[in-house]
């Protein structure tokens, strides 16, 4: 079977697979279990192979690299175009057979296994910031409730509640206290392990040289620079900083025609953590300059 493009639609446990030859014409279209997409390429010669970015596309991009063929990530938004009429699996695959073989398409670049780690990294560090910011918001409000308001501000409120939570004569009942006592230290067990993560990224930044570079630029740290070198498989897919502005989402949305130029809000494409990470390093930067 000489197929030499193939498309995978993947999916949790069934995937659709698309195969065509030199001439275009369709040698391959099946439905292939999870377990066995792997074992029909080692059967293959290697050839070029599409996948939408979406989970688990990263590891079988790697894997199907590792027997040889040459995989490649694309945006969903850039293959929708060339799909033919409805939605479904089989014109999905086929929209992707026939995007991954245009010399002018966007490409994925694929994270290695250490990069996926780093990102995951940040990902847990995240939802457990979210859940310190979320409590000390709802302290706020309980607090409120009784008469006793907190300032905003992470460290102003934790500053402020125990000499609240002590004072008696403040009209708090001893089951709210207690409650609020509950609540407290909660936060304070978010704090250590976000404390434990942020040594981790430390550990990492300088254990990278791509990351000791970027620390370099004044307002990036470890936590910056390491989530652009996970996120960022290859910096030489952007010919510019511009590029790399746009890829963030950092730039105006053009809408453009007839010479006349339209420029708009910033896009706010891409990865929204990165992008919020980037812009709230260089404004504490600047407010500290």
């Amino acid at each position: 079977m000489n197929v030499t493009t193939v498309g995978i639609d993947l999916a949790k446990n069934v995937f659709s697979v698309h195969g065509v030859g030199k001439d275009g014409k369709v040698l391959l279209n099946r439905s292939v279990g999870r377990g066995d997409l792997l074992p029909m390429f080692v059967q293959m010669p290697p050839c070029l192979i599409g996948m939408e970015a979406c989970s688990g596309t990263h590891h079988f991009a790697r894997e199907l690299r590792r027997l040889g063929h040459d995989a490649r990530i694309m945006a969903p938004r850039f293959v929708a175009p060339y799909r033919k009429s409805g939605k479904n699996d089989g014109n999905d695959v086929e929209a992707i057979c026939e995007a991954v073989a245009l010399p002018n398409m966007r490409f994925v670049a694929v994270k290695s296994v250490e990069q996926q780690t780093v990102l995951a990294l940040h990902r847990v560090r995240k939802e457990v910031s979210d859940q310190r910011t979320a409590l000390i918001n709802q302290l706020r409000g309980m607090l409120c409730e009784f008469g006793v308001v907190l300032p905003r501000g992470r460290y102003s409120c934790r500053h402020k509640l125990p000499p609240a939570l002590k004072e008696s004569g403040n009209g708090i009942p001893e089951l709210a206290r207690r409650l609020f006592h509950e609540v407290n230290q909660r936060i304070g067990a978010l704090d250590v392990q976000i404390l434990a993560h942020d040594r981790e990224i430390e550990a990492l930044a300088r254990h990278s040289e791509a990351a000791q570079r970027l620390m370099e630029i004044p307002g990036v740290g470890s936590v910056t620079a390491t989530a652009i070198v996970a996120s960022v498989a290859d910096m030489k897919i952007f010919k510019s900083r511009s590029e790399f502005a746009a890829w963030l989402g950092l730039v105006p949305r053009q809408y453009s025609t007839g010479g006349k130029v339209r420029l708009g809000r910033i896009t706010k494409q891409g990865d929204v953590y990165l992008r919020t990470l980037v812009l709230t390093q260089q404004i504490l930067h600047r407010s500290c300059c």
